[in-house]
């Protein structure tokens, strides 16, 4: 689990195509080094490190992962978000993101608001129905508060440290995104779905995205 809060920047290194791809990382050393086994978040996608030492690290991506997430088509150069797995009591800043991308997005616009910005994505329809005004969603791995949602497309408000500081900053209309909806919008909107399969499940007490509103996890 993760929380969206990036830790650092990385470098893509190197790619590698044989049986399957395999992709090679650098970073700016951190406090407490990796080891193999542990998870990171790259671009918001929950990888496992294979290898690794002070700087950089290498990961298997599996085939899934490169049709769904952005990961299958990056190329050496390229400025990845990173974020080590949460450890159990630590303080939870962002969100909850489990580090699986629902699916692609891409920048529309990038428009000044004073000192921030305000992003718009078109996204699939799935990914907007499973959000609310107000509520998180993860871009790139990036833990954002949604502040404008249509049927296709949502907003995001971000200030000049999170430009800087992630890969937001170097997105420009038409870059391509990895997208992952609050969890908790997910359960709720699939509780909708199997209603409308079935309106005997649809029993008081159910959960109810209003309930989540009310309960204060929106």
């Amino acid at each position: 689990m993760f929380t969206g809060l990036i830790e650092k920047t990385g470098t893509v290194r190197r790619v590698s195509r044989g049986k399957g791809l395999v992709l090679e990382i650098g970073f700016d050393p951190w406090d407490e080094p990796l080891v193999p086994g542990e998870s990171v978040a790259v671009n918001g996608t929950c990888l496992t490190v294979v290898k690794c030492d002070a700087t950089r690290f290498t990961a298997d991506v599996l085939r899934e992962t490169e049709n769904r997430t952005g990961l299958g088509g990056i190329l050496p150069g390229a400025k990845v978000n990173l974020e080590r797995a949460l450890r159990a009591g630590a303080r939870l800043g962002g969100h909850i993101v489990q580090g699986h991308v629902d699916g692609r997005g891409s920048l529309v616009s990038k428009t000044p608001r004073g000192r921030d910005f305000r992003l718009r994505f078109k996204c699939p329809v799935s990914i907007a129905a499973g959000s609310v005004l107000k509520g998180s969603i993860a871009v790139n791995g990036v833990s954002l508060t949604v502040s404008g949602l249509g049927g296709d497309w949502f907003e995001v408000d971000v200030i000049p440290t999170t430009l800087r500081d992630t890969n937001l900053g170097l997105l420009k209309p038409g870059d391509g995104v990895n997208l992952e909806s609050d969890v908790l919008g997910k359960y709720a909107l699939r509780r909708e779905e199997l209603s409308a399969e079935d309106p005997g499940e649809a029993q008081d007490g159910g959960l109810t995205m209003e309930m989540l509103a009310e309960g204060g996890f929106l």
